[in-house]
């Protein structure tokens, strides 16, 4: 498979933002990248790719385009490319030329027309990634739970945690060390750096960070009494 979208590091897998109607070519798809290694969040409307744009952050995106569907993937494509500089696949049903062309105006990077052949669309896709130089971003993942250590966002269950620097630096380090225990001790070195000597401030900003996650979902970081912390999904 391409280097492009396997890694061998799960914490830098490519993201791919897919936009698909049809829903067995949709799930052919996720299953063709999911086995490549990467990270797939599938939307069926353009709606769901805006909301996604953000707090997904795609590396790449796979844009289905039916000429005068209600679904419009040309301006979808418009509305990425005004906010993000993520590389663009169309899916088109039709090869017309002036259809191909409004793809390219509108800001895509290839273009190939339904029914494809799978790895030749892999294969296309490795040329759009190796073209934009863009590395894929440090993202844990775990259970419904992400953290983009790059862009400094933390969503869980598709909401956007609002994390203050500390605690996305502790749950960062967590995320990083998944099902081990992190001392006290070990998170104020991690997080503080080390200067700070008050290990009640790190049970502070704990109970904090797990409100916030908690009001999304079970609890994930546990207490492992005498010793520490430990992230368990």
């Amino acid at each position: 498979m391409i280097s492009e979208l396997r890694t061998s590091s799960p914490a830098a897998r490519t993201r791919v933002l897919l936009l698909e109607q049809d829903e067995r070519t949709r799930d052919l798809l996720v299953t063709t990248f999911e086995q490549l290694g990467c990270t797939v969040r599938a939307e069926a409307d353009g709606a769901g790719v805006q909301r996604a744009s953000r707090l997904f952050r795609p590396d790449l995106a796979l844009i289905d385009v039916r000429p005068g569907d209600s679904v419009d993937g040309v301006e979808v494509a418009r509305w990425l490319r005004a906010h993000d500089d993520v590389p663009i696949v169309f899916l088109g049903t039709s090869g017309e030329t002036r259809h191909v062309v409004d793809a390219f105006e509108a800001g895509a990077d290839d273009y190939l027309v339904k029914p494809f052949v799978v790895s030749e669309l892999v294969a296309r896709v490795g040329a759009v990634l190796r073209r934009s130089h863009r590395e894929p971003r440090p993202l844990h993942v775990a259970g419904d739970l992400e953290v983009d250590v790059g862009a400094h966002v933390a969503v869980r269950a598709g909401h956007e945690l609002g994390l203050t620097q500390r605690e996305f630096a502790i749950l960062a380090v967590l995320c990083d060390r998944p099902g081990t225990i992190l001392s006290k001790t070990r998170l104020m070195a991690d997080v503080w750096g080390g200067d700070h000597f008050d290990l009640n401030v790190v049970e502070v900003h704990v109970s904090s960070l797990r409100r916030k996650l908690e009001a999304h979902g079970p609890r994930i970081i546990h207490t492992v009494r005498g010793t520490g912390y430990v992230l368990r999904p």
